[in-house]
């Protein structure tokens, strides 16, 4: 039986401070090694990374988070095995049908950054659509899933994006790139955090974590919980942020 997630709020820890930053970025890792040492398909470990995604959900409106951004499929994953691929199509569009109304009624508008093409399955392109449309008007907080994302590929989209408008060199810069990223809407993540003791950035908003601090964690995805965001939360406070300059 998979662990359920539970949206109350709890307490936060005392040493969490309100300098929280305002989109949180996740690489959500370790799914097939949290279900292999358990004896269980791959797949399984991925059902159970749901309750994860949820409770930390809520933890990050709870500590005061504006955005979270997680890493749910990327343009690699079309590498893996057909059934696991198979199986994440379809658990993606079955996540929105079971977790789409509470998350609603919080006020989380849901959002997508990635790839809608030819490769992913019209019924989920739509399921997508779907969510984006219903929960656009909601304004607590946002959840954007990237799903078949790549950051180059978010980089050449948005240079192609650029060279179709007709702009001429001189008029690229950072500014006029950013704005034809996947979410324009959304500030820079300030925080990425990595589970399952990996440390990589495995092609994840190479454009936007230009300036994120990095917390690296052993805990797999199935086991992450709100506590373990507070406590990468409470080391981004620990750090020092520069941005190439000198503290005073």
């Amino acid at each position: 039986m998979l662990p359920v997630a539970d949206p109350r709020p709890t307490p936060l820890p005392e040493g969490l401070g309100a300098d929280v930053p305002r989109h949180v970025a996740i690489v959500m890792d370790g799914n097939g090694r949290w279900a292999t040492a358990r004896g269980l398909a791959r797949t399984e470990g991925h059902g159970a990374g749901e309750a994860s995604l949820v409770d930390v959900t809520y933890g990050a409106i709870a500590a005061g988070v504006e955005a979270l951004t997680v890493f749910a499929f990327s343009t690699e994953n079309w590498r893996r095995p057909v059934d696991e691929v198979r199986y994440l199509m379809n658990f993606n569009r079955g996540l929105l049908d079971r977790r789409q109304a509470e998350l609603a009624a919080d006020g989380v508008r849901i959002v997508f950054s990635g790839r809608r093409d030819w490769r992913v399955p019209r019924g989920v392109l739509r399921r997508m659509a779907r969510a984006e449309v219903e929960t656009s008007a909601n304004t607590a907080f946002t959840l954007n899933i990237a799903f078949n994302y790549g950051g180059r590929a978010e980089i050449i989209d948005a240079v192609r994006a650029l060279v179709a408008e007709g702009v001429s060199p001189r008029q690229v810069d950072e500014r006029a790139l950013a704005r034809h990223l996947y979410r324009p809407d959304l500030p820079d993540p300030e925080l990425v955090v990595r589970t399952s003791g990996e440390y990589r950035v495995s092609n994840f908003l190479l454009w936007e974590i230009a300036y994120a601090e990095f917390v690296f964690t052993d805990v797999l995805w199935p086991d992450f919980r709100r506590e373990d965001l507070y406590d990468a939360l409470m080391e981004y406070q620990r750090r020092e942020r520069r941005f190439g300059g000198v503290t005073p």
